[in-house]
């Protein structure tokens, strides 16, 4: 067996030596390592104490700008209610019968008993008195009342898209927006494409329940499928063709096209995307409304009405 550096000093060593000299060696050197694994263990505890912390910082700051974030969705809410009462009380939405000034527009060439576009061109319109909104704001373009939805509202328009994102119907900031007609549009001659926007609030208010539309409760009912527009100048009726949700583009929202070929196209392109066939014929001669807004963070809920029924203001 070999013997270690140690041992062999040990035998040079009287027991006085190892008494006083060797193991009050040991004992140092084992206490210098007891006190050396101290210090591992405390600077272990302490930057574990320093992570946790920083983890509850990062908790506390997360939970800190969701509440700050709840509750300005929340105040923002408020608005949007104390705005829609505002409006309720200075506005007039009356439906009114047909007159000898109502237009029939582009009617399918066969009259089909099972074709409910033959019952919804017999709906009464929505005439708005727009005096007092235009007071408020005389951004103020028209009214959206769109079946089976929440939304019942007046839109507004200015020169960008962008205005209207943050700001509410008095021109507040307003994380809710407003429902807006696209700056590109003239709400008096009616392009070929009227496109109208607003956020998907969760609530419900704005755009938030044209979700709606891809419930089978919703296609099931006929009488969902039409849209009403009042304007200062026109009421019009207009029939649903397409719905869908898409991955956010941009190819949708084209407002005026080349030739009768080009919009045709267009319009074979939104049909072939509808989760429904509303079985709807179109002309060169058509025009359309579409409503767009938010499904989630990457896609758009979308729905194209086209044109069927209109009336000049007196």
């Amino acid at each position: 067996m070999v013997k270690g550096k140690n041992d062999k000093l040990l035998e040079y060593l009287m027991p006085d030596d190892i008494e006083d000299v060797i193991l009050p060696m040991l004992k140092a050197e084992k206490a210098k390592k007891k006190m050396y694994q101290k210090r591992i263990v405390e600077k272990k505890l302490s930057l574990m104490k320093c992570v946790v912390f920083c983890i509850f910082l990062i908790c506390l700051g997360i939970a800190s700008f969701s509440g700050y974030q709840i509750l300005a969705w929340k105040i923002d809410s408020d608005k949007t209610y104390a705005q829609m009462e505002l409006i309720a009380d200075n506005a007039v939405v009356e439906e009114v019968e047909d007159t000898e000034a109502t237009e029939i527009v582009n009617p399918p060439v066969e009259e089909d008993p099972a074709n409910p576009y033959w019952d919804y061109i017999k709906m009464n319109l929505i005439n708005v008195d727009f005096s007092n909104l235009l007071e408020i704001n005389s951004d103020t373009k028209g009214w959206l009342q769109v079946s089976g939805t929440n939304i019942n509202y007046p839109f507004v328009q200015t020169i960008d898209n962008d205005y209207y994102l943050k700001r509410d119907f008095n021109k507040e900031y307003n994380s809710a927006g407003w429902v807006y007609l696209d700056y590109r549009n003239n709400i008096n001659e009616l392009d070929k494409n009227t496109i109208i926007y607003a956020h998907g609030r969760l609530n419900g208010t704005m755009f938030g329940s044209l979700k709606n539309i891809f419930n089978s409760d919703w296609f099931n009912d006929i009488n969902n499928h039409v849209v009403k527009l009042s304007t200062p100048t026109e009421n019009t009726l207009w029939q649903v063709f397409s719905v869908y949700h898409i991955p956010t583009t941009s190819d949708y929202l084209q407002v005026k096209f080349s030739n009768d070929t080009d919009f045709l196209d267009f319009i074979n392109m939104l049909k072939a995307r509808s989760q429904y066939d509303f079985n709807v014929e179109f002309s060169a001669e058509d025009k359309i409304l579409t409503l767009s807004t938010c499904y989630n963070d990457e896609e758009r809920v979308v729905l194209h009405a086209k044109l069927i029924k209109r009336e000049v203001r007196e």
